[in-house]
């Protein structure tokens, strides 16, 4: 049983059909009488059938193998405009609006099994170091990282938003389970429409008790590694398919400081406007565009870190030997730019209430976080990485949209 993913006419009398079944494909081969049928010559892609026959050895076979069949049904008809909703030509707003039916294209469907043994991989690394995974809630009354980002929404006649991070809920955790991580969708009212902004992703956050700077770009390099290698090992074949050059990064990976990255793109004309040829300062962000150049020109995965406070969220910790610059971590992955985020928090509750009055910020509404400083505090640090933009470098897919089931971005809320 399933769905037919081509239909190709050998003859009037030899009918051959690859149905999809959402854990693979087989061919069916229906000959004689099963094909002089109303429903075999109206029989259009997408049609769902029930196929009962012998299964035999065909090496001319796509999977190496065919049904012969004896009787087959037609349990849910496809119209013959289906071949004319999408074709090689579509733009990607047909694609867009009629992602029900892309989804069930090989590649597609491909994408989002990938993306499940991904995440699955995930969960399974956690779980083997021992974390607990934790469940905050995605409606808030705080920001976590700006509030140009934030969607707004009326909670009841209050204010709330949509979370753009769990990490400050996950930092309530650590004193209650250890380290802990979790896996749920965080919200970012981003203007950028580019190929790796999304409204609405997938976050995978975690946060650890007890660690220095050091310790904790150790678990981001031992995190990414360790998840592309099970995910190699449980679905090698598949990950070819859409990734033949697939190959896990080696370790170490390089690290590099903020001021260092500044001297690389001087010394190698990465420029912060082109235009100009003017060079980035300190200070300055360095952007999408240069940072993904300078990331593809070294060719390896990239751990920038000691990012100025200027540039971080208020919550970083700043580092002992410059206070201009915060114990802060992006790690960069060629062709993708930046896929992890994250730092050691501040764990002083004066430096953290200054850090509120610096930004403006009402400490109010942070009580809860702010108490975790007054309660036991101790040093942690933990990271966010976002799963679409990770899913794009092991699959080799250009834009995050193509990982999603239906992604969100500014313009795209349909269907």
């Amino acid at each position: 049983q399933g769905w037919v993913h081509r239909v190709r006419w050998e003859s009037k009398k030899l009918l051959f059909i690859e149905l999809r079944d959402g854990y693979g494909f087989v061919q069916c081969v229906l000959g004689g009488e099963l094909c002089a049928t109303v429903d075999a010559l109206e029989l259009h892609r997408e049609s769902s059938v029930a196929v009962t026959g012998a299964l035999r050895r065909d090496a001319r076979a796509k999977e190496g193998f065919e049904v012969a069949a004896d009787y087959w049904e037609l349990v849910g008809r496809s119209p013959a405009e289906i071949e004319n909703v999408l074709t090689h030509e579509s733009n990607p707003d047909i694609l867009l609006n009629n992602r029900h039916l892309v989804i069930r294209g090989t590649k597609a469907s491909a994408v989002l099994k990938m993306r499940s043994v991904i995440t699955q991989c995930f969960r399974e690394h956690f779980f083997g170091a021992e974390y607990t995974e934790v469940c905050p809630p995605t409606l808030v009354n705080t920001m976590c990282e700006g509030g140009s980002t934030l969607f707004k929404f009326d909670y009841f006649e209050e204010p709330g938003y949509l979370t753009q991070s769990s990490q400050m809920y996950l930092e309530t955790a650590i004193a209650a389970v250890g380290d802990c991580f979790c896996i749920l969708p965080s919200y970012r009212a981003e203007k950028s429409s580019t190929r790796r902004h999304l409204a609405e992703f997938h976050h995978i956050e975690a946060e650890c008790p007890f660690i220095d700077f050091n310790e904790l770009m150790d678990r981001v390099e031992s995190l990414v590694c360790d998840v592309m290698e099970r995910v190699e090992k449980k679905a090698g074949p598949l990950l070819k398919m859409l990734n033949p050059d697939f190959k896990v990064p080696k370790r170490p990976f390089k690290r590099m400081e903020y001021v260092d990255a500044l001297t690389y793109c001087r010394e190698n004309d990465i420029y912060k406007d082109e235009e100009t040829k003017t060079h980035f300062d300190f200070g300055d962000d360095i952007p999408e565009g240069p940072e993904r150049k300078m990331t593809d020109k070294i060719g390896e995965p990239i751990l920038l870190n000691r990012f100025p406070a200027s540039l971080k969220s208020f919550y970083m910790k700043k580092t002992d030997d410059d206070q201009r610059l915060t114990e802060s971590v992006d790690l960069l992955m060629p062709g993708v730019g930046e896929v992890v985020g994250g730092s050691m928090r501040i764990h002083n509750e004066d430096e953290l209430l200054a850090a509120y009055e610096r930004e403006g910020m009402d400490p109010a509404p942070y009580y809860w976080f702010t108490e975790q400083r007054r309660y036991g505090t101790c040093p942690h640090g933990g990271y966010g990485l976002g799963l679409e933009r990770f899913c794009c470098y092991v699959l080799a897919q250009l834009h995050v949209r193509d990982v999603c089931l239906y992604p969100r971005y500014r313009g795209r809320i349909r269907p």
